[in-house]
């Protein structure tokens, strides 16, 4: 069988070893029909079309390529339960895939697993309006996410350049750190809890919402960053903050990596608890994305070229802060 091609750098490396797995059958393709199918005996849940899958196959950088022959598309807990469960009892390899953002080709097959697409497990259950706790889907988009909670006043702790097609889920699978990480944490401070399914197609409800809780083991940490190999995770309260009604940005230019950290601890000193962001670049990147961008500079951003930049938010509840 011809396993596609797998890419690490831009020089082909050796895959890792295809451990003994059984490969996909028509008679495992039924069972998922079987164990999939609604009530109307709706089958479009099992993907085996070659064009459809050829999207999942590879990563957003068309880097890595896997040959994957099934995709599944659960809607509900109970049903990655029993996908799980059934791949557990007959030897079937199954890659998590979210959006399908990643640069790593952590959600792309390696050979031909059966991708289990957590794109239809998208509903906002709940968001309570005094805590800012909103329960949700693991499949529910990040972008998606944040617009839901903005009119009542809350943002999401997490924000990235993929956000109108990651995956909350995704991002919590891989620990995300995102533009916000500096002034709201990273997400293990933020996830009050979490319903996860392990291989073996148990559930296991850590769904707390409650912020602090030093009652016993916290065992939704264990997930958080473990990409899908301890389980997957299905179900999310996520800990929404204060939407800040005003921000601001500044673009600086420095002459030397070191004037951006210099920059940086006189930035937290200054702007304590208002500062939001704290990205830099250099001029290299940025010429290379204007290059890309097929974008032609009538004039640099700033009044003269710099070797570094320093983009700075702040935000709060006053613009004169």
């Amino acid at each position: 069988m011809n396993y596609g091609r797998w890419y690490s750098t831009k020089n082909q490396m050796p895959k890792p070893e295809r451990l003994e797995f059984n490969s996909i059958t028509e008679q495992h393709i039924r069972s998922f029909e079987d164990i999939l199918s609604d009530k109307d005996g709706n089958l479009n849940k099992v993907v085996t079309n070659p064009d459809t899958l050829a999207s999942l196959n590879e990563d957003w950088m068309r880097k890595y390529h896997g040959a994957s022959k099934l995709a599944l598309f659960p809607q509900s807990t109970q049903e990655v339960a029993a996908i799980l469960s059934y791949c557990n009892q007959n030897k079937l390899a199954v890659v998590p895939q979210g959006g399908n953002t990643g640069l790593v080709g952590g959600s792309v097959p390696v050979y031909d697993e059966v991708i289990l697409s957590l794109s239809k497990l998208n509903k906002i259950h709940h968001l309570d309006k005094t805590s800012g706790i909103v329960t949700c889907d693991s499949g529910v988009i990040l972008e998606q996410l944040d617009s839901y909670v903005s009119p009542f006043g809350f943002i999401v702790p997490l924000d990235l350049g993929a956000k109108g097609s990651c995956h909350i889920g995704g991002n919590i699978s891989t620990h995300a750190g995102g533009l916000r990480y500096l002034r709201y944490g990273s997400l293990k401070g933020n996830v009050l809890g979490l319903e996860v399914v392990t291989p073996t197609g148990e559930i296991l409800d850590c769904m707390s919402s409650m912020r602090k809780d030093n009652t016993g083991y916290d065992l939704k940490q264990l997930f958080i960053g473990s990409e899908g190999t301890l389980g997957i995770i299905t179900k999310i309260n996520l800990l929404t903050p204060t939407r800040p009604k005003a921000f601001n940005v500044a673009l600086l230019g420095v002459q030397k990596f070191e004037d951006v950290q210099k920059v940086f601890v006189k930035a937290k000193q200054q702007l304590g608890e208002i500062l939001s962001a704290f990205e830099f670049f250099d001029r290299a990147s940025l010429e290379l994305d204007l290059e890309q961008l097929s974008i032609k500079i009538t004039r640099d951003p700033l009044e003269s070229p710099h070797p570094f930049y320093v983009l700075i938010e702040t935000s709060g509840s006053n613009s004169e802060h």
